[in-house]
């Protein structure tokens, strides 16, 4: 029986060490960071901006009212490192710095080049705080502040802005590529894959991007944008990837949602219009000869959403030619895509881990010297099917009746 109560008395004891809010903090006493940019000046000091979110704004702006005063406010500092930049910041605000909701993490392109982003990340990853699913992007041509400070239209708060418009631009077209703090600094740490970042710009006139005006009008001034996807090596970029390079890198990296390919059909560019409803990339290694050799299969399943050229798709033997015209060509985007990628000595379709998890014991082997000399002479067979399941709510053109009215 007092063992009992012993054991009463000890949970009644813990509960006072457990309960509380000590270290609460109000709304009105805090604030909350949504988009952080780091940039370098002149004298190579590191220069931060920090977007705060303006409560009371952003509420009468998701309620539909449209609002003079802007969703967010811009603070700027500068030091010599991350945690430098905060304290510093700090000091212009009268509220504590709250960084549990920032989305977003901007790097200028030149601290991207030149001096790498180990150490920026290192700050990130330490606090406890900052959320390890932050979204990160490099600013492209402009400044990180550019993007930062940037008033936009339909997001009141720009960091939701180039959140989902990466998203968006990655799942509809695999032009960008969504990746957080902890995936990048996963494939900083890895030998045998190397980290891509989407690249992010401002397009228009830059002397409006931070006025209200630019979202009082139907025709944005500055326009926030995707630009490419940064290619990474030794935590340094050293080269973007646009257009159809981005395309077939996504295509590699089996992170294609739904997308259209195009195809030439009688001397015509672009005549046919194939929309990806469905696919999957598997890519498997295996030992030839004693060197490594990665086998990539893509299965795709789509319709046909558009055809500007008389053609018969009644006809099994044109479909069938129309599917091998789309494997042909989507096979020579991802190889032109993996040669790029040899070219920049740098493994960024993770084609080492899987060597790794496959033939551990040969990987040992060409570990150390995998992005400069395995990989840069890997072989690499690319195999694609394509299969038309629907071709749209009619089989024939109308233009092949208008082409037989003209004769």
């Amino acid at each position: 029986m007092n063992r009992k109560w012993l054991v009463l008395l000890l949970m009644m004891i813990g509960t006072t060490f457990t309960s509380g809010c000590w270290d609460k903090k109000e709304l009105n006493e805090i604030a909350i960071v949504s988009a952080m940019g780091i940039d370098k000046d002149k004298e190579g000091k590191l220069v931060g901006t920090f977007q705060i979110i303006n409560p009371g704004n952003v509420a009468g702006a998701l309620q539909g009212g449209g609002g003079t005063n802007p969703a967010i406010s811009v603070y700027r500092a500068t030091g010599n490192n991350v945690l430098g930049l905060d304290s510093i910041a700090s000091t212009k605000i009268s509220r504590d710095m709250y960084f549990a909701h920032a989305n977003l993490i901007v790097i200028g392109e030149e601290i991207a080049k030149e001096e790498g982003i180990y150490a920026i990340f290192d700050a990130f990853e330490r606090s406890p705080e900052f959320r390890a699913t932050s979204r990160i992007v490099i600013a492209r041509g402009v400044k990180a502040r550019d993007i930062v400070e940037t008033l936009t239209a339909i997001d009141k708060v720009s960091a939701e802005k180039v959140i989902r418009t990466i998203e968006s631009s990655e799942k509809q077209q695999g032009r960008s590529i969504s990746v957080n703090l902890q995936e990048v600094i996963k494939n900083l740490v890895s030998t045998g894959k190397e980290p891509l970042i989407s690249g992010f710009t401002v397009k228009g006139n830059t002397d409006k991007e931070d006025k209200m005006e630019n979202t009082q009008t139907s025709d944005i001034e500055a326009n926030p944008t995707t630009a490419g996807i940064g290619v990474f090596k030794d935590g340094k970029l050293i080269d973007w990837l646009d257009g159809n390079k981005a395309i077939g890198s996504m295509w590699v990296l089996d992170r294609i949602a739904h997308t259209n390919l195009n195809i030439d059909w009688n001397d015509k560019k672009d005549a046919i219009t194939y929309q990806v409803k469905r696919q999957k990339t598997n890519v498997a290694a295996k030992m030839k000869n004693g060197k490594p050799k990665m086998l990539i299969k893509v299965l795709v399943e789509g319709d046909i959403r558009e055809a500007n050229v008389p053609v018969n798709l009644n006809s099994p033997h044109v479909l069938i030619d129309i599917e091998k015209k789309l494997a042909k060509d989507l096979k020579k985007e991802m190889e032109d895509a993996i040669v790029r990628a040899q070219k920049n000595k740098s493994d960024i379709f993770g084609f080492g881990e899987i060597m790794h998890e496959s033939h551990p014991k040969e990987w040992k082997k060409i570990e150390k010297d995998w992005d400069d000399v395995s990989f840069a002479k890997l072989e690499v067979d690319v195999q694609v099917e394509t299969f038309i399941r629907r071709t749209g709510l009619r089989n024939k053109p109308y233009l092949s009746n208008l082409k037989k009215s003209d004769q």
